[in-house]
């Protein structure tokens, strides 16, 4: 089966070197709050809200990008992490990679739900924050960890 909407296999190491860093940068900033001087900027924001301020649209705005660039290197590596083809894509592997799209889509969506009815102010607002990496992680733990089974299985059949 020809599958075209998957980054080839190389795209996994980019990943990997994006994803990391990303992780491990995210975890510094959201424990210690580090925004490094130089990345203080001038960038052109679509909407800006300071609080308890009106919207403004199309300007351009005073901000550190920290949480941008961290917030990139996880999207953009898990993304390449999660939809790049295995060394051996066959239609087991396609499977697996659906069952495991649709089970991450389901727990993702359960811990939103529930946040909905059991977590409010700031702290709902960390919680969708976190959603948005939230389904990748459970896609790459799900996938891999079902490839890892089933590649035992196998080696255990021999």
């Amino acid at each position: 089966m020809k599958i075209n909407y998957l980054f080839p296999n190389q795209f996994k190491n980019i990943g990997l070197f994006l994803f990391i860093p990303g992780v491990i940068l995210g975890i510094i900033f959201l424990f210690f709050q580090f925004e490094p001087d130089f990345l203080d900027t001038t960038v052109f924001a679509i909407a800006d809200q300071a609080i308890m301020n009106d919207f403004v649209y199309l300007s351009l705005s005073k901000s550190n990008i920290i949480d941008e660039l961290i917030s990139l290197l996880i999207l953009i590596g898990g993304l390449f992490i999660a939809f790049s083809k295995q060394k051996s894509e066959d239609e087991f592997i396609s499977k697996i990679r659906l069952e495991s799209l649709v089970w991450a889509t389901y727990i993702n969506y359960a811990i939103l739900i529930l946040s909905v009815i059991f977590i409010y102010n700031m702290a709902f607002f960390w919680i969708l924050v976190f959603n948005m990496f939230t389904i990748l992680f459970f896609f790459i733990i799900r996938f891999n960890w079902s490839l890892y089974k089933f590649k035992n299985q196998i080696s255990n059949e021999e």
